[in-house]
């Protein structure tokens, strides 16, 4: 059994350069469609469907390095606020 990278998270290690995750990501559907979009064709036309692979591939590369994502920080919960009730108060001094 291998270990995989700590720094990696279990998807990206199977991926092929991670062009299909990457593209679906920024559109919002599942990789998957565009996973069997680039394997149906694969059969009949592998030169032109790997041409476009790399293309696509190449221009992940570029606008990942133009505009990187964000990291997130850490959401710092709030503390809760106490308001002071006049009416509790009169009936503990009384």
């Amino acid at each position: 059994m291998t270990d995989l990278p700590a720094a990696l998270p279990d998807t990206e290690w199977k991926n092929l350069f991670g062009v299909c995750g990457c593209i679906a990501e920024d559109f919002g559907f599942n990789p998957l469609w565009l996973r069997l979009a680039f394997a149906a064709p694969l059969i009949w036309a592998p030169l032109a469907v790997l041409s476009t692979y790399a293309a696509l591939g190449v221009i992940v590369l570029a606008s990942r390095l133009i505009f990187p994502t964000r990291k997130r920080g850490k959401v710092v919960a709030a503390a809760p606020v106490i308001v002071a009730q006049p009416e509790q108060e009169f009936r503990l001094a009384a």
